[in-house]
Protein backbone atom coordinates (compact mmCIF):
# COMPACT_ATOMS: atom_id res chain seq x y z
CA UNK A 1 0.00 0.00 0.00
CA UNK A 2 1.45 3.58 -1.20
CA UNK A 3 -0.39 6.55 -0.10
CA UNK A 4 -3.34 4.80 1.17
CA UNK A 5 -3.54 3.26 -2.58
CA UNK A 6 -3.83 -0.43 -3.38
CA UNK A 7 -1.30 -1.39 -5.92
CA UNK A 8 -1.46 -3.77 -8.29
CA UNK A 9 2.21 -5.32 -10.27
CA UNK A 10 0.55 -6.99 -13.46
CA UNK A 11 2.29 -9.08 -15.60
CA UNK A 12 1.77 -10.50 -19.32
CA UNK A 13 3.74 -12.86 -21.63
CA UNK A 14 0.71 -14.79 -23.64
CA UNK A 15 2.10 -14.34 -26.98
CA UNK A 16 5.04 -12.00 -28.37
CA UNK A 17 4.92 -8.88 -26.08
CA UNK A 18 6.91 -9.03 -22.91
CA UNK A 19 4.59 -6.30 -20.37
CA UNK A 20 4.43 -5.44 -17.25
CA UNK A 21 1.85 -2.23 -15.40
CA UNK A 22 1.27 -1.17 -12.00
CA UNK A 23 -2.36 -0.01 -11.63
CA UNK A 24 -3.95 1.75 -8.49
CA UNK A 25 -6.82 0.50 -6.95
CA UNK A 26 -8.01 -1.58 -10.17
CA UNK A 27 -8.51 1.94 -12.88
CA UNK A 28 -5.59 3.97 -12.71
CA UNK A 29 -2.41 3.49 -14.65
CA UNK A 30 0.82 4.44 -12.78
CA UNK A 31 3.19 2.88 -15.63
CA UNK A 32 2.60 0.33 -18.48
CA UNK A 33 5.39 -1.48 -20.00
CA UNK A 34 5.43 -3.39 -22.87
CA UNK A 35 8.63 -4.87 -24.81
CA UNK A 36 7.40 -5.88 -28.33
CA UNK A 37 9.14 -8.59 -30.59
CA UNK A 38 7.60 -7.46 -33.65
CA UNK A 39 11.25 -6.93 -35.20
CA UNK A 40 12.12 -10.09 -34.15
CA UNK A 41 9.33 -12.28 -35.48
CA UNK A 42 9.09 -10.02 -38.52
CA UNK A 43 11.60 -12.08 -40.57
CA UNK A 44 9.36 -15.15 -39.95
CA UNK A 45 6.19 -13.80 -40.98
CA UNK A 46 4.58 -14.74 -37.64
CA UNK A 47 4.94 -15.70 -33.93
CA UNK A 48 7.61 -18.34 -33.46
CA UNK A 49 6.71 -19.97 -29.73
CA UNK A 50 10.01 -21.09 -28.93
CA UNK A 51 12.06 -18.31 -29.93
CA UNK A 52 8.96 -15.67 -28.02
CA UNK A 53 9.60 -17.82 -24.64
CA UNK A 54 13.51 -16.99 -25.16
CA UNK A 55 12.80 -13.55 -25.64
CA UNK A 56 10.25 -13.38 -22.40
CA UNK A 57 12.86 -14.57 -20.50
CA UNK A 58 15.65 -12.49 -21.16
CA UNK A 59 13.44 -9.56 -21.12
CA UNK A 60 10.83 -10.13 -18.13
CA UNK A 61 12.83 -8.89 -15.27
CA UNK A 62 14.22 -5.66 -16.84
CA UNK A 63 10.59 -4.84 -17.76
CA UNK A 64 9.07 -5.37 -14.33
CA UNK A 65 12.17 -2.54 -13.01
CA UNK A 66 11.35 0.01 -15.36
CA UNK A 67 7.54 -0.62 -14.51
CA UNK A 68 8.38 -0.07 -10.83
CA UNK A 69 11.08 2.69 -11.72
CA UNK A 70 8.27 4.54 -13.88
CA UNK A 71 5.48 4.38 -11.40
CA UNK A 72 8.16 5.85 -8.57
CA UNK A 73 7.31 2.77 -6.14
CA UNK A 74 9.38 -0.25 -4.84
CA UNK A 75 8.00 -3.98 -4.49
CA UNK A 76 7.21 -3.19 -0.83
CA UNK A 77 4.85 -1.04 -1.99
CA UNK A 78 3.06 -3.68 -4.44
CA UNK A 79 0.09 -5.24 -2.71
CA UNK A 80 -1.32 -7.80 -5.14
CA UNK A 81 0.49 -9.81 -8.71
CA UNK A 82 -1.82 -10.37 -11.04
CA UNK A 83 -0.52 -12.46 -13.86
CA UNK A 84 -1.87 -13.87 -17.29
CA UNK A 85 -2.59 -17.75 -16.58
CA UNK A 86 -4.15 -18.44 -20.33
CA UNK A 87 -4.84 -18.84 -22.64
CA UNK A 88 -1.86 -18.58 -25.23
CA UNK A 89 1.67 -20.14 -25.90
CA UNK A 90 2.21 -22.19 -22.77
CA UNK A 91 5.96 -21.74 -22.94
CA UNK A 92 5.60 -17.83 -23.32
CA UNK A 93 2.91 -18.12 -20.33
CA UNK A 94 4.75 -20.27 -17.83
CA UNK A 95 7.73 -17.36 -18.08
CA UNK A 96 5.48 -14.56 -16.52
CA UNK A 97 3.83 -17.06 -14.20
CA UNK A 98 6.61 -18.08 -12.35
CA UNK A 99 8.23 -14.70 -12.24
CA UNK A 100 4.60 -13.90 -10.61
CA UNK A 101 5.12 -16.51 -8.38
CA UNK A 102 8.59 -15.89 -7.41
CA UNK A 103 7.12 -12.58 -6.65
CA UNK A 104 4.65 -13.17 -5.21
CA UNK A 105 6.40 -15.79 -2.25
CA UNK A 106 9.63 -13.57 -2.09
CA UNK A 107 7.07 -10.36 -1.04
CA UNK A 108 4.21 -12.33 0.97
CA UNK A 109 1.89 -11.04 -1.17
CA UNK A 110 -1.32 -12.48 -2.82
CA UNK A 111 -1.32 -13.89 -6.36
CA UNK A 112 -3.85 -13.83 -8.94
CA UNK A 113 -3.76 -15.43 -12.21
CA UNK A 114 -5.90 -13.63 -15.22
CA UNK A 115 -7.52 -15.31 -17.92
CA UNK A 116 -6.04 -13.19 -21.00
CA UNK A 117 -9.58 -12.55 -22.49
CA UNK A 118 -10.91 -11.25 -19.33
CA UNK A 119 -7.47 -8.86 -19.37
CA UNK A 120 -9.24 -6.96 -22.78
CA UNK A 121 -12.50 -7.30 -21.59
CA UNK A 122 -11.81 -5.20 -18.77
CA UNK A 123 -9.26 -2.72 -20.39
CA UNK A 124 -12.49 -0.25 -21.16
CA UNK A 125 -12.86 0.53 -17.38
CA UNK A 126 -9.08 1.67 -17.43
CA UNK A 127 -10.30 3.77 -20.32
CA UNK A 128 -13.33 4.72 -18.80
CA UNK A 129 -13.29 4.72 -15.25
CA UNK A 130 -16.81 5.23 -14.74
CA UNK A 131 -17.89 2.05 -16.80
CA UNK A 132 -19.39 -0.99 -14.54
CA UNK A 133 -21.01 -3.79 -15.57
CA UNK A 134 -23.52 -5.05 -16.89
CA UNK A 135 -22.58 -4.08 -20.77
CA UNK A 136 -21.56 -6.19 -24.00
CA UNK A 137 -18.07 -6.70 -24.91
CA UNK A 138 -16.47 -7.43 -28.69
CA UNK A 139 -12.78 -9.06 -28.49
CA UNK A 140 -11.03 -9.09 -31.42
CA UNK A 141 -7.47 -10.11 -31.61
CA UNK A 142 -5.23 -12.60 -33.50
CA UNK A 143 -6.03 -15.59 -31.62
CA UNK A 144 -9.92 -15.07 -30.85
CA UNK A 145 -12.92 -12.98 -32.09
CA UNK A 146 -15.49 -13.41 -29.07
CA UNK A 147 -19.01 -11.83 -28.14
CA UNK A 148 -19.34 -12.19 -24.38
CA UNK A 149 -22.38 -10.89 -21.99
CA UNK A 150 -20.81 -9.22 -18.94
CA UNK A 151 -22.48 -9.29 -15.87
CA UNK A 152 -20.27 -8.82 -13.24
CA UNK A 153 -16.83 -8.93 -13.06
CA UNK A 154 -16.71 -12.95 -12.23
CA UNK A 155 -20.18 -13.67 -14.48
CA UNK A 156 -19.31 -13.72 -18.36
CA UNK A 157 -21.62 -15.73 -20.51
CA UNK A 158 -19.60 -16.22 -23.58
CA UNK A 159 -22.34 -15.75 -26.60
CA UNK A 160 -20.49 -16.42 -29.60
CA UNK A 161 -17.28 -17.15 -30.85
CA UNK A 162 -14.60 -17.83 -34.09
CA UNK A 163 -15.00 -21.54 -35.18
CA UNK A 164 -12.37 -21.34 -37.93
CA UNK A 165 -10.17 -18.26 -38.19
CA UNK A 166 -10.17 -15.56 -35.59
CA UNK A 167 -10.47 -12.11 -37.42
CA UNK A 168 -6.94 -10.75 -36.71
CA UNK A 169 -5.29 -13.99 -38.05
CA UNK A 170 -7.49 -13.47 -41.20
CA UNK A 171 -5.81 -10.19 -41.49
CA UNK A 172 -2.59 -11.14 -40.86
CA UNK A 173 -2.91 -14.45 -43.29
CA UNK A 174 -4.58 -12.25 -46.20
CA UNK A 175 -1.54 -9.81 -45.40
CA UNK A 176 0.83 -12.47 -46.63
CA UNK A 177 -0.75 -13.62 -49.44
CA UNK A 178 -0.66 -9.73 -50.46
CA UNK A 179 2.41 -9.61 -50.38
CA UNK A 180 2.39 -6.80 -47.13
CA UNK A 181 4.86 -6.44 -44.26
CA UNK A 182 4.30 -8.27 -40.66
CA UNK A 183 2.29 -7.84 -39.10
CA UNK A 184 -0.45 -7.46 -41.44
CA UNK A 185 -3.83 -6.25 -39.71
CA UNK A 186 -2.42 -2.99 -39.09
CA UNK A 187 -1.23 -2.69 -43.12
CA UNK A 188 -4.00 -3.43 -44.70
CA UNK A 189 -6.02 -1.15 -42.76
CA UNK A 190 -3.95 1.29 -44.02
CA UNK A 191 -4.13 0.36 -47.82
CA UNK A 192 -7.67 -0.37 -46.92
CA UNK A 193 -8.31 4.10 -46.57
CA UNK A 194 -6.56 3.85 -50.30
CA UNK A 195 -8.98 1.30 -51.92
CA UNK A 196 -12.50 0.90 -52.61
CA UNK A 197 -14.17 -1.76 -50.29
CA UNK A 198 -16.78 -2.40 -53.13
CA UNK A 199 -14.05 -3.24 -55.58
CA UNK A 200 -14.33 -6.67 -55.18
CA UNK A 201 -17.29 -8.59 -53.49
CA UNK A 202 -16.56 -11.31 -50.76
CA UNK A 203 -18.88 -13.29 -49.32
CA UNK A 204 -19.83 -12.52 -45.56
CA UNK A 205 -19.72 -15.82 -43.70
CA UNK A 206 -23.52 -15.49 -40.96
CA UNK A 207 -23.82 -18.97 -40.48
CA UNK A 208 -26.75 -20.40 -39.19
CA UNK A 209 -29.69 -18.31 -38.30
CA UNK A 210 -29.47 -16.67 -35.14
CA UNK A 211 -25.96 -17.77 -34.75
CA UNK A 212 -23.54 -15.28 -32.89
CA UNK A 213 -20.58 -17.61 -33.89
CA UNK A 214 -18.28 -15.87 -35.99
CA UNK A 215 -16.25 -17.94 -39.40
CA UNK A 216 -13.77 -15.71 -41.51
CA UNK A 217 -11.80 -18.53 -43.11
CA UNK A 218 -13.88 -18.43 -46.48
CA UNK A 219 -13.45 -14.62 -46.85
CA UNK A 220 -9.76 -15.21 -46.46
CA UNK A 221 -9.98 -18.28 -48.95
CA UNK A 222 -11.85 -15.86 -51.17
CA UNK A 223 -9.11 -13.45 -51.51
CA UNK A 224 -6.45 -16.00 -52.05
CA UNK A 225 -9.08 -17.36 -55.18
CA UNK A 226 -9.42 -13.79 -56.12
CA UNK A 227 -5.94 -13.00 -56.12
CA UNK A 228 -4.02 -16.03 -57.88
CA UNK A 229 -7.24 -15.86 -60.89
CA UNK A 230 -6.36 -12.44 -61.42
CA UNK A 231 -2.46 -12.95 -61.78
CA UNK A 232 -3.29 -16.29 -64.04
CA UNK A 233 -5.52 -13.99 -65.88
CA UNK A 234 -2.97 -12.01 -66.56
CA UNK A 235 -5.05 -8.60 -64.83
CA UNK A 236 -3.28 -5.72 -62.95
CA UNK A 237 -3.81 -6.17 -59.35
CA UNK A 238 -4.76 -3.53 -56.82
CA UNK A 239 -3.43 -4.64 -53.22
CA UNK A 240 -5.77 -1.63 -51.60
CA UNK A 241 -9.17 -2.36 -53.35
CA UNK A 242 -8.43 -5.90 -52.22
CA UNK A 243 -7.73 -5.07 -48.73
CA UNK A 244 -10.40 -2.62 -48.87
CA UNK A 245 -12.67 -5.10 -49.59
CA UNK A 246 -11.48 -7.97 -47.51
CA UNK A 247 -11.51 -5.68 -44.62
CA UNK A 248 -14.90 -4.12 -45.53
CA UNK A 249 -16.64 -7.84 -45.66
CA UNK A 250 -14.84 -9.11 -42.33
CA UNK A 251 -16.25 -5.65 -40.75
CA UNK A 252 -19.57 -6.13 -42.22
CA UNK A 253 -19.97 -9.57 -40.12
CA UNK A 254 -18.64 -8.07 -36.96
CA UNK A 255 -20.91 -5.19 -36.96
CA UNK A 256 -23.94 -7.32 -37.39
CA UNK A 257 -23.31 -9.69 -35.03
CA UNK A 258 -22.71 -7.57 -32.60
CA UNK A 259 -26.04 -5.24 -33.62
CA UNK A 260 -28.23 -8.64 -33.15
CA UNK A 261 -26.37 -9.36 -29.33
CA UNK A 262 -27.01 -5.97 -28.59
CA UNK A 263 -30.36 -6.70 -29.09
CA UNK A 264 -30.60 -10.08 -27.43
CA UNK A 265 -29.00 -9.22 -24.67
CA UNK A 266 -30.43 -5.48 -24.10
CA UNK A 267 -27.69 -4.20 -23.17
CA UNK A 268 -26.78 -0.04 -23.53
CA UNK A 269 -23.05 -0.29 -23.38
CA UNK A 270 -20.53 -2.17 -25.87
CA UNK A 271 -16.77 -1.90 -25.49
CA UNK A 272 -14.32 -3.69 -27.33
CA UNK A 273 -10.83 -4.95 -26.85
CA UNK A 274 -8.24 -6.70 -28.98
CA UNK A 275 -5.22 -5.76 -31.36
CA UNK A 276 -8.12 -5.66 -34.00
CA UNK A 277 -9.97 -2.87 -32.08
CA UNK A 278 -7.18 -0.68 -33.25
CA UNK A 279 -8.84 -1.18 -36.39
CA UNK A 280 -9.53 2.68 -37.29
CA UNK A 281 -12.15 0.99 -40.15
CA UNK A 282 -14.13 -1.09 -37.33
CA UNK A 283 -13.63 1.47 -34.83
CA UNK A 284 -15.54 3.81 -37.05
CA UNK A 285 -18.16 1.42 -37.97
CA UNK A 286 -19.00 0.66 -34.26
CA UNK A 287 -19.54 4.26 -33.85
CA UNK A 288 -21.88 3.73 -36.41
CA UNK A 289 -23.91 0.70 -35.49
CA UNK A 290 -23.75 2.50 -31.10
CA UNK A 291 -25.51 5.45 -32.89
CA UNK A 292 -27.84 3.74 -34.71
CA UNK A 293 -28.65 1.62 -32.09
CA UNK A 294 -28.36 4.37 -29.03
CA UNK A 295 -26.04 2.52 -27.17
CA UNK A 296 -22.90 3.75 -25.25
CA UNK A 297 -19.64 2.80 -27.08
CA UNK A 298 -16.26 2.67 -25.33
CA UNK A 299 -13.24 2.09 -27.34
CA UNK A 300 -9.91 2.00 -25.21
CA UNK A 301 -7.04 3.56 -26.58
CA UNK A 302 -4.72 1.73 -29.40
CA UNK A 303 -2.45 0.52 -26.79
CA UNK A 304 -4.75 -0.80 -24.38
CA UNK A 305 -6.35 -2.82 -27.16
CA UNK A 306 -3.39 -4.91 -28.18
CA UNK A 307 -1.74 -7.06 -25.63
CA UNK A 308 -0.51 -5.15 -22.16
CA UNK A 309 -0.12 -5.98 -18.18
CA UNK A 310 -2.15 -3.43 -17.12
CA UNK A 311 -5.34 -4.56 -18.52
CA UNK A 312 -4.20 -7.56 -16.53
CA UNK A 313 -3.44 -5.85 -13.11
CA UNK A 314 -7.51 -4.37 -13.65
CA UNK A 315 -8.77 -7.45 -13.60
CA UNK A 316 -6.66 -9.54 -10.95
CA UNK A 317 -7.58 -6.43 -8.57
CA UNK A 318 -11.42 -6.77 -9.57
CA UNK A 319 -10.89 -10.76 -8.63
CA UNK A 320 -9.38 -9.98 -5.60
CA UNK A 321 -11.09 -7.59 -4.28
CA UNK A 322 -14.28 -10.22 -4.43
CA UNK A 323 -12.56 -12.79 -2.69
CA UNK A 324 -10.35 -14.28 -5.14
CA UNK A 325 -6.76 -15.52 -4.84
CA UNK A 326 -4.64 -18.09 -6.73
CA UNK A 327 -2.02 -20.58 -5.02
CA UNK A 328 1.28 -21.20 -6.05
CA UNK A 329 0.86 -24.12 -7.68
CA UNK A 330 -1.20 -22.56 -10.39
CA UNK A 331 -0.52 -23.59 -13.67
CA UNK A 332 -0.11 -22.54 -17.00
CA UNK A 333 -2.86 -23.31 -19.38
CA UNK A 334 -2.98 -22.75 -23.14
CA UNK A 335 -6.93 -23.60 -23.77
CA UNK A 336 -8.71 -22.46 -21.31
CA UNK A 337 -12.56 -21.55 -21.15
CA UNK A 338 -13.43 -17.89 -20.48
CA UNK A 339 -15.29 -17.85 -16.79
Amino acid sequence: MKDGRFICLGIESSCDETAAAIVSDGRDILSNIISSQIEIHRVFGGVVPEIASRHHLTQINSVIETALEEANIGFEDVDLVGVTKGPGLVGAILIGLATAKGLAFTLAKPLVGVHHIKGHIFAAMLQDKTLKPPFLSLIVSGGHTDLIDVRTPQDMELLGHTRDDAAGEAFDKVARVLGLDYPGGPEIDRLAGEGDPRAVHFKRVMLEEGSLDFSFSGIKTGVLNHHNNERQAGRDVCIPDIAASFQEAVIDVLAEKTRIALKKTGHRVLTMGGGVAANKGLRDRMVKVCEDEDVRLILPHPGLCTDNAAMIACAATLDYRAGIEDWLDMDANAVIPLG
